[in-house]
Order: C-alpha cells, then structure tokens, then sequence
C-alpha cells in the first residue's frame, strides 16, 4: 500500500496486537477500519483503573507546571502509554 501524503510504501508494524501503517519518510500514521477503536478501547480500558491512571501522573507529570522547563524545551512533548504504540 502506498502512503496517501506522499506514495512511499507504507510498513506495517505490530503494537500489542494492533496493525499499525506507517510511512518511513513522512511519519504518517494510518489506521485501517476498527483500529481507532481499539486504541481507544485500550485506552479506556487503562485509565478505567485508578493505580494506572495515578502511575501515569506520576511516570509522565501530567500535573507538573514547570515554567522554566517548558522555557527550555519548548517542543518537548510529554510521553503517554501511548507513545509505545506510536513510536517508529
């Protein structure tokens, strides 16, 4: 399958049982039909328990308001459970 933005052949990888397609000069991400929704689902289903949701508060500092460091790293994104899904 070619990448919609720009025709390269998009690879296909496998994130905890999701199929996930994805262009390696663009980094577009493309989702075939129901794979939102296990993502979502997942999701749901992690932060539906407190001690996860509470370990992730802490593991990524949701709740941190750190002016100085957003001074120093202005494109610094914080990191989510999701982020081993999406990394390529």
């Amino acid at each position: 399958m070619k990448c919609p933005n720009c025709q390269t052949t998009l690879l296909i990888a496998d994130k905890k049982g999701i199929e996930i397609d994805y262009c390696p000069d663009c980094r577009g991400i493309w989702l075939d039909r129901g794979e939102l929704e296990k993502i979502t689902e997942r999701s749901a289903e992690h932060y539906s328990k407190r001690e996860n949701y509470e370990a992730d508060v802490k593991k990524y500092e949701y709740n941190k308001q750190d002016d100085d460091h957003n001074r120093a790293h202005p494109h610094k994104k914080k990191k989510s459970f999701l982020d081993d899904m999406f990394d390529f």
